[in-house]
Parts: C-alpha cells; sequence; structure tokens
C-alpha cells in the first residue's frame, strides 16, 4: 500500500470536486435543506416545549446529511473518469485496485465530515443563541452530540462505499446517483425514526449499530475491490 500514490489521487479528486460546480452545489444544497427544517421548527419553539424535547433525540436527524452528501459524490467517481476517458490512464499506472478505491472513498469522506460537522456546529451556535429559554439544553444532550460525533463518519463511509459500488457497475452518472441515494434511505430513515422516538434510542441500540457499521466499513472495501474488475471498466465489456 503506496500513501503517496492514493494520496495523489485525493488530491486529484478535490481539486475536481472544486472545478465541478454540480459537485460543489451538492455538497450544499442537502446539507442546508438539513439544517433549515428543524432551525424553522425548533426557533418557533416555547419555552414550555423543553420538557417533551429532553425525551427525544430530534438533532440525530442531521445524520442524514453524512448519509446523503457523500453518497452522491462516491456515485459519480469512477463512471465519471470512463466517461471523461480518464480511468484507462490511471488504471494502465502501478496503482493497486485497493489504493485506487481507498482514495476514491477518502477524497468525498473529508469533506463531507468536515461539512456535516461545520453544519452541526453553525446549527448548535444558532440555537444556543436565538432559541428560548430551556430549548437547547433539551436538545443538546451529551449523549445526543456525542453520538452525532461518532456515527458521521461510520455512516459517511457506509455511504460512500455504496455509491462506489455503484460506481464501478454503471455508465450513466445520473442513474448511479439515484440508485447511491436510494441505497442509503434506509440509513436516513432509521435515524429519522430515532430521531423522532418512534425507535426508542437505548445505548445497547447505538452500540449495536455502531459495531454493525464499523464491520460493514471495514468488509466495504474488500467487497467494492472485488466488484472492481479492470479489465471490464478499461474495455466497457459488461
Amino acid at each position: 500500500m503506496s500513501s503517496r500514490r492514493v494520496m495523489a489521487i485525493v488530491r486529484k479528486e478535490i481539486r475536481d470536486y472544486r472545478r465541478n460546480r454540480y459537485m460543489v452545489v451538492t455538497m450544499a444544497i442537502i446539507p442546508l435543506i438539513f439544517l433549515f427544517q428543524p432551525l424553522i421548527s425548533i426557533l418557533n419553539l416555547p419555552a414550555a416545549a423543553s420538557v417533551p424535547l429532553s425525551h427525544k433525540h430530534e438533532l440525530l436527524y442531521m445524520l442524514g446529511i453524512p448519509a446523503l452528501v457523500p453518497s452522491v459524490v462516491a456515485a459519480s467517481s469512477v463512471v465519471t473518469e470512463r466517461m471523461q476517458g480518464t480511468l484507462e490512464p490511471i488504471l494502465t499506472t502501478p496503482i493497486r485496485r485497493k489504493e485506487f478505491l481507498l482514495a476514491k472513498a477518502l477524497a468525498p469522506l473529508l469533506p463531507s465530515v468536515a461539512i456535516s460537522y461545520l453544519v452541526y456546529g453553525i446549527f448548535v451556535v444558532i440555537i444556543e443563541l436565538f432559541a428560548h429559554s430551556g430549548v437547547a439544553p433539551a436538545l443538546l444532550q451529551g449523549s445526543v452530540v456525542l453520538a452525532q460525533v461518532i456515527f458521521t463518519p461510520l455512516i459517511a463511509l457506509w455511504s460512500i462505499w455504496v455509491g462506489i459500488a455503484v460506481s464501478t457497475r454503471s455508465s450513466d452518472i445520473r442513474p448511479a446517483q439515484q440508485l447511491s441515494v436510494l441505497g442509503n434511505l434506509p440509513v436516513v430513515a432509521l435515524t429519522t425514526l430515532v430521531a423522532f422516538n418512534v425507535i426508542h434510542a437505548t445505548l445497547a441500540l447505538a452500540v449495536g449499530l455502531g459495531a454493525a457499521l464499523l464491520v460493514v466499513d471495514r468488509f466495504g472495501w474488500r467487497i467494492v475491490s472485488a466488484m472492481f474488475d479492470r479489465e471490464r471498466l478499461i474495455t466497457g465489456m459488461r
């Protein structure tokens, strides 16, 4: 494993993101949707709402950001290279497929996690400053904040492996992105159900989900690597 080759592709990918207006808009629009929707409702809550809020985990709703943002970006990672004709020159270099895929995963992981934490931080500051008395402490429970910090990279990496797996088997960007988002909707649905107390959050549930995501993220690299066929990607054979 060559960290130099991996980081070279990561830097290339991030440069490509900055040049691609669609990627920049996607990374901005989805987080804003998840930011404004809860802000509007929470800032209008009276102080009396703090008691029922303390029994919920509504901010876990924002875990949808690391589930969706990287899925759209990762889904275009390989198929875009194929469409632009830049995949073959890369694959004919000495880079190993695991190095290539690790770089393709790290490139969207870093900005996606950073954006998720940034949006969450902005949300916390706004409700601390402008929400009615008692609302912010009820929402910002230690366990909820800790869950946000821990689960953000775990969910983002899962989302990325789904996106890359779809991308390696696709020949068009839009269908790849749609399938990737669809594949990550169960994660969004689960976090939303926990956020609104349809599924009760417990320590056992958190530990179980965290362990499951760790395993999936660890073996996702191997599974996607096994799906990655250099010859098929270069020749275009199905």
